[in-house]
């Protein structure tokens, strides 16, 4: 009987960044979707302050995938312990450690180091194994770097917001309206059309295409991961609207007594280099954050609308039976 070999890797970044400023990043999984392309959503399970579990959905190669971890967190030491719980085979386990050291004032190295092992310990598993971690946690060093690097001007380049509405009457034909994106085609004003593929339930990569204010069309893919029996659906657009660097969005249903809100909630990331191209050349920041907000609380409006009218008519049909 073999024995399982532990392959290890160590990669390094020296960041133009303070120390608590990198750890943050590395800690705030939530903001990961935004700053990280591959990484779609991060959904956390528990957390008592040092110890979290979480799932997270990614893609690779056009497709994805979703695996759960647990961390333990040490500030003080700036360290963060990793581990998948049930890696995918033929990898047996996985895990590693970031950690944070302090160069000089505004410097900072991140470090991660990663180990898997590999059932059978067979050359070519490995190596297909190696890559994709190696790929993974290169990814990860560099857009945690970039974010880093411009962690001044963040928190004017992010920009979260939601838009909510109520309804009488259930909430099944509203959260089936929102399931059903590939229906919105022909239904929501901005939208031309839909394509979904659906890997497996609850999981589509749809591409849209949207009209915009001037009568054009442009196009934004995303991934959704709905969560049924908690009545969300959590997004991200893998390919944005050209204004956008990153966004990530969720439809959420929260019944009462004698109807549903339905809520519409949008985290964007902004490119700053594209605001003068988009808005024009006397354009600013401040104008871009603007125009965002409005126009996708335009988009949720609308869509809220059609689903109100989706919701009445499912329930007429009901009545008629």
């Amino acid at each position: 009987m073999s024995v399982e070999r532990v392959h290890r890797m160590t990669h390094a970044v020296d960041v133009a960044a303070p120390a608590g400023v990198l750890y943050a990043l590395v800690a705030d999984t939530a903001q990961w979707p935004l700053l990280v392309p591959d990484t779609v959503h991060v959904e956390p399970w528990d957390f008592d302050g040092s110890r979290e579990r979480f799932s997270l959905w990614d893609t690779r190669d056009g497709t994805v995938r979703s695996s759960l971890w647990r961390r333990t967190l040490d500030p003080e030491r700036r360290r963060i312990d990793f581990r998948q719980e049930v890696p995918a085979a033929p990898v047996t386990s996985a895990g590693g450690s970031w950690t944070v050291r302090q160069l000089a004032p505004g410097w900072s190295r991140l470090t991660l180091e990663q180990d898997f092992t590999v059932a059978g310990n067979r050359g070519s598993d490995v190596e297909r194994a190696r890559a994709d971690v190696e790929r993974g946690g290169r990814i990860m060093l560099d857009r945690l770097r970039e974010a880093a690097e411009r962690w001044e001007r963040l928190d004017a380049l992010t920009m979260s917001f939601e838009d909510s509405v109520r309804f009488d009457g259930p909430g099944e034909p509203v959260g089936a309206f929102l399931y059903d994106v590939a229906s919105w085609s022909g239904r929501v004003p901005h939208i031309a059309r839909v394509d979904v593929v659906e890997d497996r339930p609850g999981v589509q990569r749809a591409t849209t295409h949207r009209l915009t204010a001037d009568g054009s069309v442009h196009t934004t893919e995303s991934v959704r991961v709905s969560f049924p029996a908690a009545g969300r659906t959590v997004y991200k657009e893998t390919v944005p609207s050209p204004l956008l660097a990153a966004h990530t969005g969720e439809w959420s249903i929260v019944p009462d007594e004698t109807g549903v809100t339905v809520l519409s909630l949008h985290h964007v990331l902004l490119d700053e280099r594209m605001v003068e191209r988009v808005l024009g050349p006397d354009a600013d920041l401040s104008q871009a954050r603007r125009y965002v907000r409005e126009s996708l609380g335009r988009e949720s409006a609308a869509t809220f609308e059609q689903a109100r009218a989706y919701a009445r008519s499912a329930v007429r049909g009901l009545r008629a039976l």
